[in-house]
């Protein structure tokens, strides 16, 4: 049986600063230089979601990319577009919201919401030149 890949692009905007609070405030600037504002600073986030899987016979999907794009939606797009991940999403309570954990967030908002194993890959634009792959390691 193929095996086939399948991804879905979003877009979100959302605000945030790196901030770690058990470090001085010299060393966080050092560390995030002006990621570090404490007025928070903004991207236009591009989130590209591949789920990996045979070709069901009878649809000839892996996947129906608008049951994806629905969870897409709902779970990720939806918690995080137009928020500052710092003080609206409860998850980044206890995690600097960097695009390493952004993409953390968005792996587990949908492995649980799709086939066992078949998503594959988060990839998280944070600019147009910048971005991080996750595969839900640890």
């Amino acid at each position: 049986m193929s095996t086939v890949s399948v991804t879905r692009r979003a877009h979100f905007n959302a605000a945030h600063r790196l901030h770690n609070p058990s470090q001085s405030d010299a060393w966080n600037e050092a560390t995030f230089g002006a990621c570090n504002n404490p007025n928070f600073h903004g991207h236009n986030y591009e989130l590209d979601v591949t789920v990996r899987g045979p070709i069901d016979p009878a649809t000839g999907f892996v996947v129906d990319t608008a049951v994806l794009h629905g969870l897409i939606d709902e779970h990720v797009v939806g918690q995080l577009d137009h928020k500052n991940l710092n003080l609206d999403v409860a998850w980044f309570a206890d995690r600097i919201p960097t695009a390493e954990h952004i993409a953390m967030f968005c792996w587990e908002q949908l492995a649980s919401r799709l086939p066992a194993g078949t998503l594959a890959n988060i990839r998280l634009w944070e600019t147009p030149r910048n971005y991080v792959d996750y595969d839900g390691g640890t």
